[in-house]
């Protein structure tokens, strides 16, 4: 494309914003809005997934250390300060 001086290109075509606006208005008017109702045992399976996640985040439990453990408590074995020391110490770090 070649342009000379100042007058050499060509107009630029006005815009019809008149009817731009006018379809705009009318595409909103007639937009529909959706809605969502959860009922109360959509609430209760999502809740119930929800926990269910959890407790497989849970560390394993080994039974048979918590059996040795309680067996050793109740024979009084157990109860010395240093593991009750411990014990403290693993539950606050656990909680905060």
């Amino acid at each position: 494309m070649q342009v000379n001086g100042i007058h050499g290109s060509q107009g630029v075509s006005p815009t019809n914003r008149v009817e731009s606006a006018k379809a705009t208005q009318s595409t909103a008017i007639t937009n529909p809005t959706d809605q969502v109702e959860i009922s109360p045992e959509a609430e209760i399976a999502s809740q119930a997934a929800d926990l269910v996640s959890q407790i497989h985040e849970l560390p394993e439990i080994r039974i048979d250390r918590v059996n040795q453990i309680r067996e050793a408590i109740d024979s009084g074995a157990y109860e010395t300060e240093e593991k009750m020391n411990i014990a403290v110490d693993r539950l606050l770090d656990e909680i905060g």
